[in-house]
């Protein structure tokens, strides 16, 4: 029987804003923020990962961590022999009503016995070899004008500039910029933006912020242009996302 490996912490309280910095695993990690917003970066780009979502970190990965809001992160270890969807990236999943209280069980201090322990991996490992990857990454391109224009718009979500605009400030024409995004990162400007926007809003949802604040500081065109963009990639309005009814 594959069994997993929980040796390590696996329930950690993160008070807003904790970073934490780069490091690896020799095995392959399962994070679950429970509570608030969890950044999990690495060289090839940002997850931001709320509840009722986890991301999977391969064995060996470099990241690090940054909590938005009260966060509880919880964690299952992997042998790096155990990877039941064949990941060889960071991958946000989709958390299942089922998956979620498995993985709490699990890392909450119940006094498990090891046959109810055993029965829960089980059970774990059947739930991930169903759970859906989730296309959440906002990626770092490498390219130095591209790095300088995407640091812009981190700094700053709510710049509406066009990318021939962005580029006249990074010394670049629109046609180089609009290759360069879709070479790097796999999309183009357009989407690239709009992740970095819903990234940037699930931040400021975790701090308490109303939704018309998050929406106009995150760069949408109006409350009812977010609350859309919002449901379309979480399954579910930022106001009952923020009054913690997350997705089923």
């Amino acid at each position: 029987m594959t069994r997993l490996d929980l040796e390590g912490w696996t329930l950690r309280a993160l008070p807003p804003r904790t970073w934490i910095d780069w490091h690896d695993h020799a095995r392959h990690q399962l994070i679950y923020p429970s509570r608030g917003v969890l950044e999990v970066s690495t060289g090839a780009g940002a997850w931001v990962v709320p509840p009722h979502r986890a991301v999977w970190i391969p064995a060996t990965m470099p990241h690090a961590h940054r909590a938005h809001g009260h966060t509880e992160m919880r964690t299952l270890l992997f042998e790096p022999a155990v990877n039941p969807l064949r990941l060889d990236e960071p991958t946000v999943l989709a958390v299942t009503p089922l998956l979620r209280e498995v993985i709490v069980a699990l890392t909450d201090d119940t006094g498990l016995t090891g046959r109810q322990r055993h029965n829960l991996e089980t059970v774990a490992l059947d739930q991930l070899c169903r759970v859906e990857a989730l296309a959440l990454r906002l990626p770092a391109p490498a390219d130095p004008r591209l790095r300088d224009l995407t640091a812009i718009l981190a700094d700053d979500p709510a710049d509406r500039r066009t990318l021939a605009e962005l580029g006249r400030a990074v010394g670049a024409s629109e046609r180089t910029l609009s290759r360069l995004f879709r070479d790097q990162t796999g999309m183009t400007f357009p989407q690239w933006r709009a992740q970095l926007r819903l990234h940037h809003s699930l931040t400021l949802l975790a701090t308490g912020a109303p939704v018309t604040e998050v929406a106009t500081s995150s760069g949408f065109r109006s409350p009812s242009a977010f609350i859309d963009a919002f449901r379309q990639a979480f399954g579910v309005t930022p106001g009952r996302y923020a009054g913690g009814s997350g997705p089923r």
